[in-house]
């Protein structure tokens, strides 16, 4: 076996199967990388849809080794992988057993990590040993309760140690959860050769527009109280009110895709809304210097997902308290704020999550260590709030004045001088 016991699925009930979906968010961290990077697939078959992810993400000069699940599938996969043409072959490597493969930029564990805490901890020694420094490991772990306790235990103290990103994968059989781990820190840079990653956040309705999973949630618990009110007094009407409420709370937690600027120079909105203010000022929990602060306004019509303005890593996080004043006024400067501050090519970039009047509720993805790429996904604010850049005054031009209105990911606000 190339794996120890942690890596198959032998936990209590049915087996763990890894769907299409699953696999995709899996194989996040190889279809981001945009530059030329090593892929190393542990404990594959012929037809696994993880396999078939890792290879949809290849591209012209990657590396893909593929570790079979078991030794008998060594020349099944060669096979397979044989059919598929030249350019496959001369990317992909079929080798025997783990001990064989090269460290990878990216190390995928195909099958379900199910065994005790131990068994776990030994199969997460062995993979880490083929990372590359900054290179990230991917496993998954049944996420029902009592399938795989000492395996979920285990991965979740990793993640709060090495995690850069956390994924619950729903549509699957039985739920996943998803985790991706960094031993050893990334290059900084490496974020500006990264693609916005594939979130299990985001549902899709269509391949343009997405509802975030807050939104779904929201409004199952809606749909939900429109079902006990209609059961419990069937000759009410009252039960329409929760019901009707259920579309527009989904629709206010919708998730478009958005067309990055291909443009090296440019910050992009952190937010949908309209521009508040642009100044200069000095703040000393990101350091010395005199800093470009551009305010969005967002209102509760507004798409309220946030990305990262620029590509970075992520080196802090903190929240400062306050109050909840209407997010235009000036007062929202003293409001409960979440801030998460990069580094990046051109020094300290900070964004700000700020609540208002009505939002009292930040959602943060993009734990410290983590890299984002320009227009990424990273959070969202629940119902009106501002969203604040702080960018280096010294390296940034502002683009955009008070009263523009801007959308994430997509309009510049600024760029590099």
């Amino acid at each position: 076996m190339t794996q120890s016991p942690a890596g198959r699925a032998t936990g209590p009930g049915r087996p763990v199967r890894v769907g299409e979906r699953a696999a995709r968010v899996l194989t996040t961290e190889t279809s981001r990388h945009q530059g030329p990077k090593t892929t190393l697939l542990v404990g594959a078959t012929t037809d696994s849809p993880v396999l078939a992810a890792a290879l949809d993400a290849q591209l012209h000069d990657d590396v893909l080794t593929v570790v079979p699940a078991d030794a008998l599938a060594a020349d099944q996969l060669r096979e397979h992988l044989g059919t598929l043409g030249q350019w496959t072959a001369d990317r992909v490597r079929v080798v025997d057993s783990l001990i064989e493969a090269d460290a990878a930029d990216v190390v995928i564990a195909a099958e379900p990590l199910t065994g005790t805490a131990e068994e776990t901890r030994a199969t997460l020694d062995g993979l880490t040993k083929h990372l590359t420094g900054g290179g990230v490991l991917s496993v998954l772990v049944p996420a029902l309760p009592g399938r795989a306790p000492g395996a979920a235990a285990e991965l979740d103290r990793q993640s709060a140690l090495f995690g850069v990103a956390t994924d619950l994968v729903l549509v699957n059989q039985p739920p996943v959860r998803v985790h991706r781990l960094r031993f050893t820190p990334a290059d900084m840079s490496v974020a500006a050769r990264l693609a916005p990653g594939y979130r299990t956040s985001s549902v899709p309705l269509t391949r343009r527009m997405h509802i975030d999973s807050n939104g779904v949630a929201a409004a199952g618990i809606a749909l939900g109280l429109a079902t006990v009110t209609r059961i419990t007094r069937p000759k009410s009407r009252l039960w329409l009110l929760p019901a009707l409420a259920a579309g527009p709370v989904a629709a206010f937690f919708r998730d478009p895709e958005r067309d990055v600027p291909d443009d090296e120079s440019a910050v992009v909105a952190a937010a949908d809304g309209q521009v508040l203010s642009v100044q200069r000022l000095r703040d000393e929990r990101f350091g010395d210097g005199e800093f470009l602060r551009i305010a969005v306004f967002l209102s509760v019509l507004d798409v309220h997902v946030n990305r990262s303005p620029v590509a970075g890593k992520v080196v802090d996080y903190f929240v400062s308290d306050g109050g909840f004043a209407a997010a235009m006024k000036p007062d929202a400067e003293h409001n409960v704020a979440a801030y998460t501050v990069l580094d990046t090519d051109h020094g300290t970039v900070v964004v700000a999550q700020r609540t208002g009047l009505i939002a009292r509720r930040i959602v943060q993805r993009a734990p410290v260590g983590a890299l984002l790429a320009r227009g990424e996904r990273f959070g969202l604010i629940r119902f009106g709030s501002r969203t604040d850049v702080y960018l280096p005054a010294d390296a940034a031009e502002p683009v955009v004045g008070p009263g523009e209105r801007v959308i994430g990911g997509s309009s510049i606000i600024a760029r590099w001088r």
